[in-house]
């Protein structure tokens, strides 16, 4: 076989067996190309497809909704567009696709698109946006609608960097200024936030958040500002969390992995006052407190891209620095008694106190997940300890192993190891992947942050490895 015939035929198994659904059209509109996990997005076997007319497979679309014949007819490349549609057997699907024209010369030969399945995340972002809007309804009859609400009075600690944290989160919360938060996953960052609102003059009016890296930022777009009707395939006529939180404060979590065009839209709001929905022109003016938080360091994060530089100046009018546990250990014993008291009410327990042995062991560990790592593994003890216990002790934090005696093992273990080298690489690659994971709270974009590497890079050594998420 010649070498082009190869690269031919691996190019298209290739293609046939990627996540990401791929479609080709030719120039009359007709199927040429169409892979497996396409062929699944849409319910269809990819015999029905190939050499078929667009529209007589999809008669919802027509060639102005539909990104392959729009691409087609203008030659023009669409990047990230939203659209939603009924597929072969009827149900409704929502793709993020990317399209781009095939060309030879001037001449346009067809379109290829790439398109990614985001049914189940646009359907869950969409139901908790009309939850909280439901819930904010209550709250104007006077009904709670949040039931995790933190205070100050939440905040453990002596530490002084901690202390002074909290002192700069109190004199912040009768301010409409924005407030910039940074500290590592599972620092506290909520609790803050929320301390801010509850604690200040927006304390009856709305507190919502949204993590920016749970969403594709084109799905994110519609969430913040909502939607009109027909601005993409499928649209409906939705208010934005914007519109949700007027009057209140909406915290926007990890905004470091929030699209950089995205970033643009933000600051235009936070600068004007006012939203437009996706595809509409209408300015609708709105009176949000801004709260942004975010796991790197925004310096770091400027460095990288990752935030805009003039979004930064406008969320960064006040600034808050919560320490890691790692640099707050003079204030492990407190939050131990504070989760003890807390999970005795809540299992009906009559725990006292924390072993010396396992209190020594705490002092040792680097605390990757800072204190939502020390409260999880005290719920955990809490629930093995036997009620006629009143001592947590070693056996009851069941595989906790302190990080520099979890180190100083596995160091050991390397060097003493015959394996050939590429098991012992391929070793330490799964336990650096799972200790990120740890840290990260298994979410993917943050662990890929930690390690230093894309996320589908990330997503392909953790099917390698077989790790479970």
């Amino acid at each position: 076989m010649r070498s082009h015939e190869f690269e031919k035929l691996l190019l298209q198994k290739i293609l046939q067996h990627i996540d990401v659904g791929i479609h080709v059209v030719d120039a009359d509109g007709k199927t040429i190309f169409y892979n497996e996990s396409m062929a699944k997005l849409e319910g269809i076997e990819r015999e029905k497809v190939i050499n078929r007319q667009l529209l007589e497979l999809f008669p919802s679309l027509n060639e102005h909704t539909s990104t392959l014949l729009s691409v087609v007819n203008t030659g023009q490349k669409i990047i990230d567009r939203t659209q939603t549609y009924l597929n072969y057997k009827g149900k409704k699907i929502t793709t993020i696709n990317t399209t781009i024209p095939i060309k030879k010369d001037k001449t346009i030969l067809g379109a290829l698109e790439i398109a990614r399945n985001v049914t189940n995340i646009q359907k869950l972002s969409e139901q908790l946006v009309d939850l909280q809007a439901e819930l904010i309804g209550e709250q104007e009859k006077k009904v709670s609608y949040y039931d995790n609400k933190y205070r100050f009075e939440d905040l453990i600690g002596y530490n002084e960097s901690f202390v002074r944290a909290v002192d700069i989160a109190r004199k912040a919360r009768n301010s409409n200024s924005s407030v910039l938060i940074y500290g590592e996953t599972g620092s506290g960052k909520e609790l803050f936030a929320q301390s801010i609102h509850y604690d200040g003059s927006r304390k009856n009016k709305p507190f919502i958040g949204q993590n920016c890296a749970a969403l594709p930022e084109s799905l994110l777009e519609g969430i913040l500002f909502g939607t009109v009707k027909g601005s993409f395939t499928g649209a409906v006529d939705r208010p934005g969390l914007f519109e949700q939180a007027n009057g209140g404060t909406l915290l926007l979590d990890e905004i470091n992995s929030m699209g950089v065009s995205l970033q643009a839209k933000l600051l235009r709001v936070l600068q004007e006052g006012y939203i437009r929905r996706v595809g509409g022109l209408k300015e609708i003016p709105i009176d949000v407190r801004i709260i942004a938080t975010t796991n790197e360091n925004p310096i770091e994060s400027i460095n990288k891209g990752t935030i805009r530089k003039d979004l930064f100046y406008r969320l960064n009018v006040i600034s808050i620095n919560v320490p890691p546990l790692r640099e707050r250990k003079d204030d492990i014993k407190l939050l131990c008694a504070h989760f003890i008291k807390r999970f005795n009410k809540l299992f009906n327990k009559d725990v006292w106190v924390i072993s010396q042995d396992m209190m020594q062991n705490f002092m040792k560990h680097s605390w990757p997940g800072n204190v939502r790592e020390l409260e999880n593994l005290i719920e955990g003890a809490m629930n093995l300890i036997p009620k006629d216990e009143h001592v947590l002790k070693n056996e009851h934090f069941y595989g906790f192993v302190p990080s520099a005696l979890e180190d100083e093992s596995n160091y050991n273990d390397i060097i003493h190891s015959r394996k050939p080298l590429t098991e012992i690489m391929e070793s330490i690659e799964r336990k650096l992947i799972q200790k990120a994971l740890d840290e990260a709270g298994y979410s993917i974009s943050e662990a890929a942050r930690i390690l230093k590497i894309k996320r589908q890079t990330l997503q392909h050594k953790i099917k390698k490895y077989e790790i479970p998420l």
